[in-house]
């Protein structure tokens, strides 16, 4: 192995063990100083072991704490919400949370068509990371086209390298609301306080598929029957049946204009 025998039989002869309980005591009462502070304080009381040595043995027992460091957002220009003239000028989209009966915490992503309140998508897992976003936004756009923009919040899916990235590529623009203003992504917050009361509060569920199940049935539902105050009673799909009607010159327009703006003052 060419090595010498005195290698081969090197022993070490330090004992750690004064170091480690120090550092566990030091470590009880003071869970979140560094070992830089540790070995000062250390010091302190007369000990006069080496640095090298007291972070060695502060690593070895996994003292060192990963340092979270916060995420600075960009300032995020406040901009009115302006209902667009048809399908797909703008979608809305939200995280909301829950748990199943066993306490196993789960994500919502819910996706809205600001045009006609339409929910395209209730997206259910325990974990919805930003690649799982980017693959419902394209199974949706297989069937519907491409929105010209999104509103979103500040959330980590939607500030991510890959949503922003494929949000380029496809020609998306990505409306960003201002940090704590949960009320200038009213139209998708309003929906979320719906399906709360309406499912996630009104059912016990015992895995992922049973949420899943309701929640597709109920969004059927949602966009087939349910009268919508906003859109003159009618439900989202009626909606837009009876504005491609008006657009196409086939009827006359039938709904107050005033239910198709909507500007928050807030």
């Amino acid at each position: 192995m060419n090595i010498s025998k005195s290698v081969y039989y090197y022993k070490s002869i330090k004992d750690d063990s004064p170091v480690i309980e120090k550092l566990i005591e030091l470590t009880r009462k003071h869970t979140k100083r560094g070992c830089d502070k540790l070995y000062d304080q250390i010091r302190q009381e007369g000990l006069i072991w080496n640095y090298k040595r007291v972070r060695r043995v502060y690593v070895a027992l996994k003292l060192n704490l990963k340092r979270q460091v916060k995420k600075r957002l960009p300032a995020r220009v406040k901009q009115p919400i302006i209902i667009p003239d048809s399908i797909n000028g703008c979608w809305s989209m939200d995280f909301m949370s829950d748990a199943l009966c066993n306490g196993r915490k789960i994500r919502i992503l819910n996706i809205l068509d600001d045009y006609n309140r339409e929910i395209l998508a209730i997206e259910t897992s325990t974990s919805i990371p930003s690649v799982s976003v980017v693959r419902t936004l394209e199974e949706i756009i297989s069937w519907r086209g491409k929105p010209q923009k999104i509103r979103v919040d500040n959330g980590p899916e939607f500030t991510s390298l890959i949503f922003a990235d494929w949000c380029k590529e496809n020609g998306i623009e990505i409306q960003y609301i201002q940090p704590g203003k949960p009320v200038q992504n009213a139209l998708i917050e309003r929906f979320n306080r719906t399906f709360r009361g309406e499912v996630l509060d009104a059912y016990i569920f015992e895995d992922l598929n049973q949420v899943r199940g309701i929640a597709q049935e109920w969004m059927e539902d949602y966009n087939e029957e349910r009268p919508h105050e906003s859109l003159g009673s009618l439900s989202p799909n009626k909606f837009k049946a009876l504005a491609l009607l008006v657009d196409s010159g086939k009827l006359e327009k039938s709904f107050p204009q005033s239910t198709r703006n909507y500007n928050s003052n807030n």
